[in-house]
């Protein structure tokens, strides 16, 4: 091949390696582009020791050359980071796994059932707070909403709890806001 050819060649592989090393550090690829490097690397060293006599394409040469060394320091300080584990990528996953951890399960608050109009109150004020926790709209959650859900699915769960006795709940299952009925306890 001629050196024209070459430095295209060379110059084509290295845009490749660049893009995939990115894919790597951004999760997208499994494993680091080890043969490709291997690849570029052996079209630098074949005009390591040879004399190129064009200007323009001895330039553009070394320039190559300069950009895959600045990127190999790079690359490799990055990799030294994600072993250490202190990238930035890592380290939001692993601190994400870390206050799992370390937070204490949630307790649903223990509710009274609903009697009267303050506890449907309370109950629509609850299941707005946890919509809100859970970054859901919940200015949609009425009064009116709540009340007619309330007296939907009563009948079904009288005969399900075998009980008129029935107390109503907000609980947060798999990140949504519910209402959940029991029995009344007093």
């Amino acid at each position: 091949m001629a050196i024209a050819d070459d430095v295209m060649h060379l110059e084509q592989k290295l845009k490749e390696l660049i893009v995939k090393y990115e894919q790597y550090f951004q999760g997208f690829e499994k494993r680091e582009p080890l043969q490709l490097f291997e690849e570029v690397a052996t079209l630098i060293r074949n005009y390591a020791t040879a004399r190129v006599s064009n200007t323009m394409y001895r330039y553009r040469y070394s320039m190559l050359i300069a950009r895959f060394n600045t990127y190999r320091e790079h690359w490799n300080r990055t990799l030294k980071l994600i072993n250490e584990g202190r990238y930035s990528r890592d380290r939001f996953i692993s601190d994400l796994h870390q206050q799992q951890k370390m937070s204490p399960p949630r307790l649903q608050p223990e509710v009274t059932p609903p009697v009267g109009e303050d506890d449907l109150d309370r109950l629509v004020a609850e299941l707005q707070a946890a919509r809100k926790t859970c970054n859901l709209p919940y200015h949609t959650i009425t009064r009116q909403l709540v009340a007619a859900g309330i007296e939907e699915k009563k009948p079904l769960l009288v005969e399900k709890l075998g009980t008129a006795n029935i107390a109503f709940r907000v609980v947060i299952e798999n990140g949504i806001p519910k209402l959940k009925a029991g029995h009344r306890t007093h």
